[in-house]
């Protein structure tokens, strides 16, 4: 396996060279860095103490927490024999020192940080560490569901998970008896697919928590580049599970963009899109917190824009994507910016949504949404 070093935070990580990063022995995703960016700003804003990073690979994720986040106790696992050996290599490069021990678990204390790297399953490792970290990332190849469930159980009850899905295609309609059989949900087509894609992973683990008595706080959830990310913290208590349950809902699509949605645990007509989440995607005071670190880590150049458009964009259920209004109704393509001067001056709130460079979200009726969009194609 020839290798090659590159830099990523203040990670130096030995990675596979390959034509195809999919061809590689061990899986690294250069795009996949400002979500490690993210990641890195999310947990110094949660100081979680113990760490996993169940899905490490080449252990770049697991070796920035160690670097640059508060965290104390940093556990990097992968099953695969060649991923667990370059791991090792990795944490040698940046640590100065071998990890001591034998076997599949190595162990290493570096900075006042104690490293932990294992080959075992995921599912494995957090079957056996009940209750006992503080924060669990979840970063595979696909779906995290088939690990959701351990990570429940070996995070502690007032605990955090990261989890990323990549199978986009799967959560935004294109395969929707995988999504039936995966997230126990129904997928949307059409320009409303990522939000809602998102808002089902964001139900399916809502259901998961609510078995264990564990309410689920969204801090923040997002698409970006193919996949889907959401920073997740548990409430302990059965009320706290039926109070999160209670945000979940379904989605029906009634023309060629025009939707409604209903909170309600079971749907209440034919066509309904879900369950899913229909509560915030944020939390205002941890997405600032992640702003203001951002702001001031001159490494965060991508992070910090991508932040502001989140921080800024307005927290309500599903947009409306002017370029498919414009055509539905038959009048030229507006400028985004002017439909939303348009409705604000009508005293609507409306922000531009990071799930699409068209599309606004917004307090306004549908019927208002058309005659400012018919009102400014004009000019």
């Amino acid at each position: 396996m020839e290798l090659v070093e590159i830099t990523e935070g203040k990670a130096r990580i030995l990675v596979p060279r390959a034509a195809r990063i999919y061809d590689a022995p061990v899986f690294y995703n250069p795009v996949m860095a400002l979500n490690r960016d993210l990641s890195v700003l999310a947990l110094r804003v949660l100081s979680p103490e113990r760490v996993l990073d169940a899905l490490s690979a080449t252990g770049v994720r697991g070796i920035r927490y160690a670097l640059e986040t508060p965290a104390r106790e940093v556990w990097l696992n992968d099953i695969k024999p060649e991923a667990f050996k370059l791991i090792l290599r990795n944490v040698r490069l940046n640590f100065g020192a071998e990890a001591a021990g034998a076997g599949d678990r190595r162990e290493l204390v570096a900075g006042g940080r104690k490293l932990v790297v294992t080959r075992a399953d995921a599912n494995g490792i957090m079957g056996r560490a009940f209750r006992y970290f503080d924060f669990i990332d979840l970063d595979p190849f696909g779906s995290p569901m088939e690990f959701l469930d351990s990570a429940l159980r070996s995070v502690r009850r007032r605990g955090a998970l990261g989890i990323t899905a990549t199978d986009t295609g799967v959560l935004c309609g294109a395969y929707r008896n995988a999504c039936r059989r995966r997230y126990l949900a129904e997928p949307v087509r059409g320009y409303l697919c990522h939000e809602a894609g998102l808002r089902i992973l964001l139900g399916s683990a809502v259901r998961y928590a609510a078995k264990y008595d564990l309410g689920v706080e969204v801090l923040l959830a997002y698409y970006r580049d193919h996949y889907f990310r959401a920073f997740l913290r548990l409430t302990s208590g059965a009320k706290r599970a039926d109070k999160s349950l209670g945000e979940l809902g379904y989605l029906y699509t009634t023309g060629k963009w025009e939707f409604e949605y209903e909170e309600s645990f079971l749907p209440a007509r034919a066509n309904a899109h879900g369950p899913m989440w229909l509560g915030p995607l944020k939390d205002e005071g941890f997405v600032e917190k992640m702003v203001e670190l951002a702001g001031s880590d001159l490494a965060s150049g991508k992070s910090l824009p991508f932040l502001r458009l989140l921080s800024e964009e307005l927290d309500v259920p599903f947009h409306y994507d002017t370029h498919v209004i414009a055509g539905a109704i038959g009048t030229a393509v507006p400028k985004v910016s002017a439909v939303i001067q348009g409705l604000r001056e009508l005293g609507y709130l409306t922000t531009r949504t990071h799930f699409s460079p068209t599309s606004i979200k917004t307090t306004a009726p549908p019927s208002a949404v058309v005659d400012v969009i018919r009102g400014v194609s004009g000019r």
